[in-house]
């Protein structure tokens, strides 16, 4: 016969029962299986100082933000540093020396050209000085007009419009009064050769030729012919129809 404990209600000791079994149940797994950590969700974790206080981490030093690859910076005193600054200067006294060169090319080039220029101009202009010479130095007064006319042609500018002017006042009709008959020729040297001529300055666009003239004149003012020796200064100008006389000068 089963006891009961006294003073209880009937059902106690079935219930005691079944909580020592459950009791039981729960030692044993205790053993077997560990228990669960809790989780830190929702929960704040409280970590103490340490006894000397916090250490606070060391400041990232320049190289640190350096990126990957890149060479360290030259000591002043390096020799690849050396060498650059020794180049440097070399550098610019090439680049110096190279202008210079190619200034001194172009003055050159320009210099030979104008050269070049100035030579072809002095012998056009003293061939065609001579052709002229005769036909703005001479006149004949029995066709006046057809002379004046050549000799026109071989002038340029103002001169030639004062040319016009001065034989239509002046030498056409003393010219037709006295009988006048001028006929000019550059003198040659004795022994042949090319005429006397020479070159005073000359330009690729202007030249002064210097000439010596024989004149011849007859006139019923004058017994015979007289022959006159000058010197007469041409200045020759480079025109679009080749070499003309701008000026006549006589010395």
């Amino acid at each position: 016969m089963t006891k009961t404990t006294a003073g209880r209600a009937p059902g106690t000791r079935r219930t005691m029962t079944a909580a020592a079994r459950a009791a039981a149940k729960r030692a044993e797994r205790g053993h077997s299986e560990p228990a669960p950590e809790p989780t830190s969700a929702g929960r704040t974790v409280l970590i103490d100082a340490p006894k000397n206080g916090w250490t606070d981490p060391p400041e990232p030093s320049p190289e640190s933000f350096e990126p990957e690859g890149a060479a360290p910076p030259e000591e002043p005193d390096s020799p690849r540093h050396q060498r650059l600054l020794t180049a440097l200067p070399l550098t610019a006294l090439l680049t110096v020396l190279l202008t210079a060169g190619l200034v001194a090319a172009a003055v050159l080039g320009w210099q030979y050209r104008d050269g070049h220029l100035t030579e072809s101009a002095r012998a056009e202009a003293v061939a065609a000085a001579r052709r002229a010479a005769p036909a703005v130095l001479s006149y004949d007064y029995r066709h006046l007009d057809r002379d004046f006319a050549t000799a026109r042609t071989h002038l340029t500018g103002d001169f030639r419009d004062e040319y016009a002017k001065t034989t239509k006042a002046v030498v056409g009709p003393t010219a037709e009064k006295y009988h006048g008959v001028v006929k000019a020729t550059i003198a040659a040297p004795a022994s042949g050769g090319s005429p006397a001529t020479s070159v005073v300055s000359a330009t690729p666009e202007k030249v002064v030729v210097l000439l010596f003239v024989n004149q011849v004149t007859e006139s019923t003012q004058v017994s015979g012919s007289r022959v006159d020796l000058n010197r007469v200064r041409m200045t020759m100008s480079r025109t679009d129809d080749g070499w003309k006389v701008s000026a006549v000068d006589a010395l």
